[in-house]
């Protein structure tokens, strides 16, 4: 198994841009189609445990809109193969307290309807 195939890397940052442009405008049609249509897909976020993809859209449509944008720092995708890759990044947001530093780790999974994320963690450092 080839670990980083270029090729394999370079899709999957070609994919993450679209997650993050996304996340920060709320178009949660799309966050949802990039997750795994699947009762096994997980999502823990920093305030709550989302199990399938059900909780996980119903997690996006209900969440609050404001003050979602945020500075993407370190980005890293490591790939195994050409169908399996972890995507983490570091991130900062401002919030009324200061600024709040977090992380967030994917794995995606390349599937017959194509590149998933099957489970995903966000967390907050403070």
């Amino acid at each position: 198994m080839q670990i980083n195939d270029p090729a394999t890397v370079a899709e999957l940052r070609q994919l993450y841009p679209l997650y993050e442009a996304a996340l920060v405008n709320n178009d949660v049609a799309t966050l949802t189609a990039m997750f795994w249509a699947s009762p096994h897909a997980i999502r823990l976020g920093a305030g709550e445990n989302l199990y399938g993809v059900d909780e996980i859209e119903a997690f996006r449509k209900s969440r609050p809109v404001a003050n979602l944008s945020r500075r993407m720092g370190r980005l890293e995708v490591v790939t195994f193969g050409k169908d399996f890759g972890s995507i983490t990044l570091e991130f900062e947001r401002d919030t009324p307290a200061g600024i709040t530093h977090g992380r967030q780790s994917q794995v995606w999974v390349r599937l017959p309807e194509g590149w998933r994320i099957v489970s995903a963690h966000v967390s907050i450092l403070r």
